[in-house]
């Protein structure tokens, strides 16, 4: 992994301009109305940019067109998406990103890819769980030259900046490679820990939605496994694992992510369940401290949540991201409509506790108010 502290020290030179009415017309000319003033992060090399990746097929354009909304909506660092998707979808993603305003569209870059898999069948891994979900243990592969990336599900939804997921990075250790969240926080009533016919890690399991990962050190690594004595590539690695467990398997990709860090648990990072949160934290009451204590990082629709009223909380923060209007108030706009929503849900486990999918985002949002204040108005001219 590179050294981000120092990466992050190597600021561009600042340039004087020249002295008299020259340099005083180049500061005017250099000075922008709101919307465009260039910051710092905008100009960041490439090198320093954000990787985040998602894989999407089916129906799965408006759930992923949202989640890439509520990253770039919150925000700060340049962010470079990685879309995997089938060849009928990518027309309509191009179209979509680039109807966004332009004060948003400088936030980031995409790139869209085929779904490929380089080991083994590719119409078994396509199959597998999902529609084309088996992609993610991929990336490594397929992105060579990323150092680092975010990969998430389609139903993620980010409640604060992706900045704060990515800082995770600075803390892995030297064996470690990748970062989860535990599948379950109360192990004795998690689904592995009752019905997995296959190896896992920890008590629990790790859920796969939210994956951070050094691919650099993926890429060198030697794994070890059940199938050799010796240690294995990654890519060497997939396609024999799948074909020993391919009959005790239930949740798929992620169930061979299970049995690869069971083998290698020094290579895990698990970070706490405020970064992958789903409806198992609330549904049988609240089980998810740390969102109890700071609140909601990342949210984590799984089980078709924000399509139906079974939890009608993270349906809620859904749809309030997905028909915020670009250039509206975020607090007008998007804030005080969800507080009012949450009302309607006080009934459900889940919405008993608004605070904790609330803190966040609101915290958030002020940050970005202020910092809109201080540089575009001036701090001498707040009252």
């Amino acid at each position: 992994m590179r050294n981000w502290a120092s990466a992050r020290r190597r600021r561009p030179p600042r340039l004087r301009p020249r002295a008299g009415r020259r340099g005083a017309v180049s500061l005017r000319k250099s000075a922008r109305r709101p919307g465009e003033l260039r910051s710092f992060q905008a100009v960041l090399p490439p090198e320093l940019w954000i990787h985040l990746a998602v894989v999407a097929c089916g129906n799965r354009l408006e759930e992923t067109l949202v989640m890439l909304k509520s990253a770039v909506l919150f925000s700060h660092r340049k962010m470079q998406f990685h879309i995997f998707t089938e060849e009928s979808l990518k027309p309509e993603f191009d179209k979509q990103l680039r109807q966004w305003p332009d004060s948003y569209t400088k936030k980031f870059e995409h790139r869209i890819y085929p779904i490929t898999f380089s080991a083994g069948n590719p119409q078994e891994w396509k199959k597998l769980f999902k529609p084309c979900a088996a992609q993610r243990l991929f990336l490594p592969v397929i992105l060579r030259d990323v150092d680092s990336l975010l990969y998430v599900d389609t139903d993620v939804l980010f409640l604060r900046p992706v900045d704060d997921i990515w800082k995770l990075l600075r803390q892995f250790n030297s064996t470690q490679l990748a970062a989860m969240a535990p599948e379950h926080e109360i192990p004795k009533i998690g689904w592995y820990s009752r019905f997995a016919r296959h190896p896992f890690y920890g008590s629990a399991g790790v859920n796969s939605g939210v994956m951070l990962m050094n691919l650099t050190r993926i890429r060198s690594a030697q794994f070890k496994n059940s199938m050799i004595s010796t240690g294995l590539a990654w890519e060497d690695m997939l396609y024999p694992l799948y074909q020993k467990y391919k009959n005790a398997i239930t949740w798929g990709d992620q169930d061979l992510l299970n049995i690869i860090f069971y083998f290698n648990p020094e290579c895990l990072y698990v970070f706490p369940c405020q970064w992958n949160y789903r409806p198992d934290h609330c549904m049988y009451g609240s089980n998810c401290r740390e969102a109890e204590r700071e609140g909601v990082s990342v949210l984590h629709g799984n089980r078709g949540v924000y399509h139906d009223e079974k939890q009608p909380t993270f349906k809620a923060l859904y749809e309030a991201i997905r028909d915020f209007p670009f250039q509206d108030n975020l607090f007008q706009s998007m804030y005080y409509p969800l507080q009012l929503k949450f009302l309607e849900t006080v009934h459900t486990l889940c919405g008993r506790i608004p605070q904790v999918f609330l803190k966040q985002i609101e915290k958030t949002m002020k940050r970005a108010y202020e910092k809109h204040v201080i540089i575009h108005v001036g701090p001498n001219q707040m009252h």
